[in-house]
């Protein structure tokens, strides 16, 4: 089997975690990125990004000469296999940007060349991959295209690729047989299924995963709209009860992929995806749902406001999609300043976290992060997450119990 990959896209949250897995599981790895500054960053033996245990991994990767990053395209067409970390976005309609899909993938097909193996590693609208097949065929191109969808946590990649199960979604038999034979380095199971099965395998996750965290965003709202604690509901429900282990906490549903996942679903459907289109209005409704009530109780017009933690969860680094700035959004119309600090996102607006704490009049948790699990704020304290310690907030009950 050639063991030599290229990751397109290779410096980034999937597709470099993914290459230090492979290439210390015995893979010669390039990372194609446009990135120069991140290529820089992962040849010198620094992690672009926050990822447990990715600082050693790439330590290894680099010393074993089993790993290198690049800006140069053509890399592309060297190697036996190409792994593609570009999805399939939403457009300002909220629908699936197949185009823009197909731009990405141009200056790709360009340099492949025969006999070699494609793999879509992120998510896609379904049937993108067996059109991509079709299109290269198109072109005379003859490669096997298949579609192994990543479905690992950010942050905890590492660990997950070595547990989790692989899903390979081949056009054909012999594009599943090359996928599984690569993905069999990692030593975990693989699961064939067809591409259709395969795209909607990642969106039905994605979106289940939204509609179950949107159940508690709602029930969240209603406890609090009529006194009741949340939280202390939610522990009754599960105390020695196993149907309800699962039942997740409140908290922002944020991060590059539960509500495009949901959007793209629904798209496939026609836009007949109930539950799915009513999980956005609860989660992308949270940050209002907060603020709304403390109008009431709180001149806000005079009030200077704090979010602790901008990052779409809790000890990341990543602020895509973090439902934290819409809470800023909402503030911001309501309040007469609102500071934000994150101790691991660089952001020259933000101010340190002694300021936002000692300046603020109300505060709200944005992420969980581990350095404010133990903050004493005397404040009025907005926690929905439920994070932290009992004692912090005013007597009033403002912070979620």
């Amino acid at each position: 089997m050639d063991r030599s990959v290229c990751i397109v896209g290779g410096c980034g949250h999937i597709g470099l975690p993914l290459g230090l897995v492979l290439a210390n599981a015995g893979a010669r790895v390039t990372l194609l990125d446009t990135s120069a500054d991140r290529v820089e960053s992962v040849a010198a033996g620094r992690m672009p990004f926050f990822e447990r245990g990715a600082d050693e991994e790439l330590a290894v990767a680099l010393e074993g000469g089993r790993l290198e990053a690049t800006t140069d395209p053509d890399a592309v067409g060297r190697v036996g296999t190409v792994i593609v970390t570009i999805g399939t976005p939403v457009d300002e309609f909220l629908s699936p940007a197949i185009r823009a899909f197909d731009r990405a993938m141009e200056p790709i097909l360009d340099r492949m060349r025969d006999g070699q193996l494609l793999i879509l590693r992120s998510t896609v609208f379904p049937g993108v991959t067996e059109r991509l097949a079709r299109r290269a065929r198109e072109r005379g191109l003859r490669i096997d295209v298949a579609h192994c969808p990543e479905r690992i946590a950010q942050g905890f990649a590492l660990e997950e690729m070595g547990g989790l199960p692989q899903i390979i979604g081949g056009v054909t038999p012999t594009a599943s047989g090359r996928a599984s034979s690569l993905f069999g380095l990692l030593g975990v199971r693989r699961i064939e299924l067809p591409p259709v099965e395969a795209e909607l395998c990642k969106l039905f996750c994605n979106s289940y995963r939204y509609i179950n965290f949107a159940i508690s965003n709602q029930f969240y709202v209603i406890a609090e709209r009529f006194g009741a604690d949340f939280e202390r509901i939610r522990g009754a429900m599960m105390a020695d009860y196993p149907r309800m282990s699962g039942f997740p906490g409140a908290g922002f549903a944020g991060g590059p992929c539960l509500l495009k996942d949901t959007m793209q679903l629904a798209a496939f459907n026609h836009n007949d995806f109930v539950l799915g289109q009513a999980a956005m209005m609860i989660n992308e409704g949270l940050p209002r749902a907060l603020v709304e009530p403390l109008k009431s109780r709180y001149d806000l017009s005079t009030a200077t406001a704090a979010i602790l933690g901008m990052a779409f969860k809790g000890n990341n680094d990543d602020p895509r999609d973090s439902l934290a700035y819409k809470l800023r959004k909402v503030l911001t119309f309501e309040c007469r300043r609102v500071l934000c600090t994150d101790p691991y996102i660089q952001d020259p607006s933000f101010v340190p976290l002694e300021t936002a704490l000692e300046e603020a009049d109300v505060v709200f948790l944005g992420a969980c992060h581990e350095e404010y699990r133990d903050l004493v704020i005397r404040k009025p304290t907005v926690d929905v997450f439920h994070f932290l310690r009992k004692e912090t907030g005013d007597s009033e009950g403002l912070a979620a119990a």
